[in-house]
């Protein structure tokens, strides 16, 4: 995963040698990915500088690499996006060097997968780049992306769209090379899915003492659930996404799918505005939230693709087919058992929020034929949750107390013939 690194800089040539100390010791740490089909994954681009300047009627961007990055520039409406297209990139600027202001009204970048990186600049309104180049700084020693924005009308900003080639890989192709099966799954085996919430380029949600990203928060819980899970016979777990990468809602579904699994657990950590709040929560799905605070996580936590770019498709129409519609009610009623199993586990255990078990439409959680939860874990918001969060103990606690309700919910199951 990237770690934001400070680096102190009076000079161009200065800052690129530092740059190059700096990405040469994450790389030894192992901090970094590293892909042997590829040279830029091997060896990323470094962005060490950022500076962003303009007003609402034009804005500039400047960002300084190590060396010359390929890029390319895509427009997306609903809402109006910029995204930039990168090799393997670490972004090695202080966020703040790069805060929304202008025509922007938002500001992501991260990685996409082990060779891509992205930026996404969300506009305040139509905007389109007057200028997208890169060019040599003055020292010779690294290059500089710069990116003038300025404000168009909305039909122009819709022709934009229209007209521009989009050569982005399909999501089924990225869903293939995503993750491979289970090891050793026997027949017989009952196996689960394990969803670390966000990564790459969505954070997610950010801790309030240590700013801790929600996304390390989840993959270290998914890696100590899975670990857990596999030590029990019969029982084989893996993980949607291994490593700091972006996938899509649909992405992880498919994933679950794909590999045959009887239970899927998507791992969170949010936040809220009210900090007092804490405790664990316990989400299925449904058509109508339970209440407000369900209704507004899930469309915090379904706004994840566009934060990453994504494009809005339109879902394709479901067959109408009882079978599939009796399929999906099973499914919940599977998915409401686990629910209860988790929260019977946790109890005087494991502090949880008032009426732990809510529901709402989370996209993550709409597979038809996969009982499916999403577990918060606690609240990055509240100083206490975090604390708890961080710890390595209090993850093996859950774990252990995630995979007892896991059994309990399989002898059920299979006492019912399932």
């Amino acid at each position: 995963m990237f770690k934001r690194v400070r680096i102190a800089a009076k000079s161009g040539a200065r800052r690129s040698t530092i740059a190059r100390r700096v990405l040469a010791a994450l790389l030894a740490a192992s901090l970094l990915p590293v892909a042997a089909s590829s040279v830029e994954a091997r060896d990323p681009l470094l962005a060490y500088g950022a500076r962003i300047v303009g007003d609402d009627a034009r804005t500039r961007i400047v960002i300084d690499f190590d060396r010359e990055p390929r890029f390319s520039v895509h427009y997306i409406a609903n809402p109006e996006r910029i995204v930039v297209d990168l090799p393997a990139t670490a972004f090695g600027f202080p966020a703040k060097d790069l805060a929304a202001r202008g025509l922007f009204k938002d500001i992501r970048y991260g990685k996409m997968d082990e060779e891509s990186a992205r930026i996404v600049l969300t506009t305040a309104g139509p905007v389109k780049l007057a200028l997208a180049k890169v060019q040599a700084d003055e020292t010779g020693n690294g290059h500089r992306l710069v990116l003038d924005a300025e404000m168009i009308d909305k039909k122009a900003f819709a022709q934009l769209v229209k007209t521009q080639s989009w050569s982005d890989r399909t999501e089924a192709a990225q869903t293939t090379s995503a993750i491979p099966a289970p090891e050793k799954a026997a027949p017989g085996d009952f196996v689960i899915a394990v969803d670390a919430g966000h990564g790459g380029i969505d954070t997610g949600a950010i801790g309030v003492d240590t700013k801790t990203e929600e996304k390390q928060v989840t993959l270290a819980f998914a890696r100590a659930l899975t670990d857990r899970l596999n030590k029990e016979p019969g029982i084989k777990a893996f993980l949607t996404r291994e490593d700091d990468e972006f996938l899509s809602l649909s992405q992880r579904v498919l994933i679950a799918r794909q590999n045959h699994a009887g239970l899927f657990i998507s791992l969170h950590a949010d936040t809220l505005k009210q900090k007092d709040i804490r405790g664990a929560t316990v989400y299925t799905i449904s058509d109508k939230a339970s209440d407000k605070l369900a209704a507004d996580l899930a469309d915090r936590e379904n706004l994840s693709d566009q934060i990453a770019g994504k494009e809005t498709v339109a879902e394709p129409p479901e067959v109408a087919d009882i079978l599939l519609d009796l399929t999906r009610r099973e499914t919940q009623a599977f998915s409401i058992s686990l629910a209860e199993s988790v929260l019977n586990s946790f109890k005087d255990q494991v502090g949880t929020i008032n009426n732990p078990h809510r529901h709402a439409g989370f996209r993550v959680l709409q597979a038809p034929d996969v009982p499916s939860i999403l577990l918060e874990i606690g609240f990055l918001s509240n100083a206490e949750d975090e604390k708890l969060l961080l710890d390595e103990a209090w993850r093996g606690k859950i774990a252990g107390l995630l995979t007892d309700a896991v059994k309990r919910y399989r002898a059920a199951v299979m006492a019912n013939g399932g």
